[in-house]
Parts: C-alpha cells; sequence; structure tokens
C-alpha cells in the first residue's frame, strides 16, 4: 500500500474510532452562601454555631443572632451522653460544651436532620462518607477537627467521578470554622468562611479522635452526617385468626421462654 494512502486510512481510524477513556466530570456540590457564616459568641459555643450555620444553609433565612446560637447549643448539650474517664469513672465536673452526639440529636430535633455520627480509619474514608451524604441529601456536614476539640463544617466539595457516576477522590472541600476570626495557639490561624482545603490541608486540623473520656471513636476521623430516612417496609392486613396461629408457632418455636412482643409476628 503506498504511503500516502497509509497514512490517510491511520487518519480515518484516528477521528472515528470511540473516545471511551474520556475523563468523567468531576462531581462538585457547595451549599455555602453570602450570610451564612456565624462566629461563636463564646469559647465553648462551637457546635451551637456550627449548628447555626448549618440551618442557615438548610432553611431560606439566616439566623445569626446570639439568642438563637445560645438556644442550639443548649439543646445539644442537654441531648449529650455522660463523659466516662479511662478508669470508668463518670465526670462530675459540668459540662460546658456539647458533643457529636447531641450535635446530631439536636439538628434532628429541630427539623434540620435526621443526622447521625458516624466515624472512618482514614481521612480520605471520612470525606468520602461525608460527601456521599452531602451529595444524596443537600444538607452540610460536621467536622470534628483538633483530635475531636473543636467543630467545623463542611459545606461543599469537589471530587473525581468514577465511570458508574459514583464518587472518587475528594480533591477539596469548602469549610467554615466557626471560631474565625480567632486564631489558636497549637494550630494557628481559623480559616476564613467558605475556604476551600484539600485533603493535605485539611489533615492539619482534622485530626484522629483523641480525647481524655471514652469513646467509640477513638483514633477515627469522625464526622456528623445527613441521612435519608428508610421507609418503612409495606405490611398486608392480616386476619385476627391468622395473627393468633403465627403467635402461637412462635410460642412453640422458642421453647419455655416468656411470651413478649418480641416473639409475636
Amino acid at each position: 500500500m503506498p504511503f500516502a494512502a497509509l497514512t490517510a486510512l491511520l487518519t480515518a481510524l484516528v477521528v472515528v474510532a470511540p473516545v471511551d477513556g474520556a475523563t468523567p466530570k468531576p462531581v462538585r456540590v457547595e451549599l455555602y452562601r453570602q450570610g451564612d457564616f456565624v462566629s461563636q459568641t463564646n469559647s465553648v459555643q462551637c457546635i451551637g454555631a456550627s449548628m447555626q450555620m448549618m440551618l442557615n444553609m438548610i432553611e431560606p433565612r439566616n439566623d445569626r443572632s446570639a439568642r438563637t446560637q445560645l438556644a442550639l447549643q443548649r439543646i445539644a448539650r442537654s441531648n449529650s451522653p455522660k463523659r466516662i474517664g479511662p478508669g470508668g469513672v463518670e465526670f462530675t465536673r459540668p459540662r460546658r460544651g456539647a458533643s457529636s452526639f447531641g450535635w446530631a440529636a439536636g439538628l434532628s430535633k429541630i427539623g434540620g436532620g435526621p443526622y447521625r455520627v458516624t466515624s472512618a480509619p482514614s481521612l480520605g474514608g471520612a470525606l468520602r462518607l461525608a460527601a456521599r451524604a452531602m451529595r444524596d441529601t443537600r444538607r452540610p456536614v460536621g467536622l470534628l477537627v483538633w483530635h475531636g476539640a473543636h467543630a467545623w463544617v463542611m459545606s461543599g466539595f469537589e471530587a473525581t467521578r468514577t465511570k458508574d457516576g459514583k464518587i472518587g477522590r475528594i480533591r477539596a472541600v469548602t469549610v467554615l470554622d466557626p471560631w474565625y476570626p480567632r486564631s489558636s495557639r497549637t494550630y494557628g490561624s481559623s480559616p476564613g468562611p467558605g475556604t476551600r482545603l484539600t485533603p493535605r490541608q485539611l489533615s492539619a486540623d482534622f485530626l484522629r479522635w483523641h480525647r481524655h473520656f471514652r469513646s467509640p471513636f477513638d483514633g477515627e476521623y469522625v464526622v456528623v452526617i445527613p441521612y435519608r430516612p428508610v421507609e418503612p417496609p409495606q405490611v398486608s392486613p392480616v386476619a385476627p385468626s391468622a395473627i393468633g396461629t403465627q403467635r402461637h408457632t412462635v410460642r412453640s418455636a422458642v421453647g419455655n421462654r416468656p411470651p413478649t412482643a418480641q416473639y409475636a409476628i
């Protein structure tokens, strides 16, 4: 085959060949709007301020009042569990702040949820949990930073998209630190509202949980994430006579155990 004809054939093949290796577009979510940010009014209300910012992103109107922040802090504190020390002894000193569980329960109770507390053994894993929850619900996420001593809000992210449309590697996250514009002696200046950080940059503050009291999340990266409640299964109506027969069958199967609602189908 002449050289010119071969060149033309190869050019045609290149033009018509399908582009199977095209890179999928990244996944981007951003919930932060100008005016959502609120600075905490004192040194212990980081969770109250974070709840306030999250509600500002969820609700159509912003509430930046100190009164609301205090009310949210009290709700989170009242829903926080007891603190147990390494020796199994409960701390008797009154709690000034609030816990991650109180944070999640408070948002759920006042209509911002539902939210739950979860963790991952790696920073990347925790950010993927946060990003998936944010994409599915369009609600912000809470981050327990500074080994669990402080609260930040994650309002957005950018991630790669896998070929099947799922979230891949997290490239950047948007954060709001209620301690801004202050600074920490240990961790330095707080990032401004709506700052975008790479996972490497975030790792300076988003550290594994390590506190002076017991926690199921020791050594993990802790996040407060929204979720979609599971709809209860639809149950077909059963005739009363059939219910009685089923209860009898179950009681016979469990032997001499006392009949309780646990064994009634």
